[in-house]
């Protein structure tokens, strides 16, 4: 009750967060993608979007939101879709195992999916997944109704991310893969600028304590977090995964046509294993830690 009194309270009297918030909701859902993201840029950072200044990482995101619109690119954020393009590039033997792929949720037979299994809609991130470790245990009613909550979920409307607005909405059925005896897998994400793959993202125990560390190519661990709010280190000394040449020749491979793309990785028992292509991390919002990287790593993005 506390949380929602603080949250109403600074609803009235924090015109930004007010403004966020509206915009969650999609309450300016009919705004023009320009002006929409001008908006929210200036609630968000507290200040004017500037397109003839583009400094930041983030700034140069809202600039390619607006203003680089390859057809490509809705495939390669269709988490369906994207498979044959992979499969084609890389290879077939790099994809988690497809188990099926509906419209619609109640086309889903259950009981002939495995005990452990992830489901997922292929347009978003996060709404309806289910990461199901024992069948048992889950309730196929809540799983159908998170499911088709996300199947209506708009994504492109939430940050203005042009690639999602042509998805077609579909649910797919991956394997659950399991690292060993680690309960979460570890995700490797290379920041890619024009083909050239620059830095490590790693993302480790994220339903814990969710810790981001950088690496440069030499894995050489970098002195700075994000992008998105501000994460600890890990305490533990990250090694250098198995794969990670073969990591960064996809990366290259997969990011080439594009002046900024994100390709995640698995390394699952030694073997590696595509996870997808983000163009926008965060939605293109955030920051990293310390500040002046932001400059930094923007100005690895040519527009």
């Amino acid at each position: 009750m506390r949380r929602i009194i603080k949250g109403a309270i600074k609803y009235i009297f924090d015109k930004n967060y007010r403004y966020l918030f509206n915009c969650s909701k999609g309450k300016y859902d009919y705004l023009s993608d320009e002006e929409y993201l001008k908006r929210y840029y200036r609630a968000y950072y507290q200040k004017e979007f500037d397109l003839n200044n583009l400094l930041t990482f983030g700034d140069k995101l809202q600039f390619i939101k607006l203003n680089y619109r390859s057809e490509s690119m809705t495939q390669m954020v269709d988490k369906f879709e994207v498979r044959k393009h992979v499969a084609k590039l890389i290879g077939e033997e790099y994809l988690i195992p497809l188990l099926g792929v509906w419209d619609s949720p109640e086309e889903i037979d259950f009981n002939n999916l495995p005990s452990a299994f992830v489901l997922k809609c292929n347009h978003n991130s996060g709404t309806g997944m289910v990461i199901c470790r024992d069948k048992r245990n889950i309730n196929i009613k809540e799983v159908i109704r998170g499911l088709n909550a996300g199947l209506k979920e708009d994504y492109y409307l939430k940050n203005r991310e042009w690639p999602y607005k042509n998805v077609k909405r579909r649910i797919i059925c991956e394997a659950f893969m399991k690292d060993g005896n680690r309960d979460e897998l570890a995700d490797y994400k290379f920041y890619c600028f024009n083909g050239i793959p620059c830095y490590c993202q790693v993302i480790q125990d994220r339903s814990t304590h969710e810790t981001v560390d950088f690496f440069d190519m030499n894995w050489v661990h970098q002195d700075f977090t994000g992008f998105g709010k501000k994460y600890d280190y890990s305490k533990a000394g990250i090694v250098c995964p198995k794969t990670f040449n073969d990591m960064k020749r996809f990366a290259k491979i997969l990011s080439e046509d594009f002046p900024f793309v994100r390709v995640d990785f698995y390394e699952i028992n030694g073997k590696l294993y595509f996870g997808e292509l983000t163009f926008f991390p965060n939605g293109g919002f955030g920051n990293f830690y310390p500040y002046e990287w932001n400059k930094k790593i923007g100005d690895l993005i040519l527009l």
